[in-house]
């Protein structure tokens, strides 16, 4: 039966969207959005370490930050995964875990207060 409209899963990743949430917080808008795009992903880690060593004086000695680029990383993928994907089941095939450990990561990195922050 192809011409019969399949049914959409639904599930609890349906509302994550790191997009819509930066958006709600004015923290990004469309035209930056599309700025953003034009950007590789090494230009976008770099100019963000740029920006964040202004602050400090240039300065970001005593940071390890070789070391926690391995944390970093699979934050910002886990974050994608969980958005991407419909259903925890899905987000866990997607990103090659399986659903344990999935889950154990999703405690670990906070992913739902992440979403689901109010803002101010």
């Amino acid at each position: 039966m192809a011409w019969k409209k399949k049914k959409r899963l639904q599930g609890k990743n349906q509302y994550y969207s790191i997009s819509r949430k930066l958006q709600r917080e004015h923290k990004s808008s469309d035209e930056f959005e599309i700025m953003l795009n034009n950007l590789s992903l090494e230009e976008v880690i770099a100019l963000k370490l740029e920006l964040s060593s202004k602050v400090v004086g240039n300065c970001l000695y005593g940071f390890p930050l070789w070391e926690s680029l391995s944390l970093i990383t699979k934050d910002a993928v886990l974050k994608y995964g969980v958005s991407a994907t419909r259903t925890q089941t899905e987000a866990a095939r997607f990103l090659g875990l399986n659903k344990d450990r999935l889950s154990k990561l999703i405690k670990k990195f906070d992913i739902d207060n992440y979403f689901f922050e109010k803002s101010d």
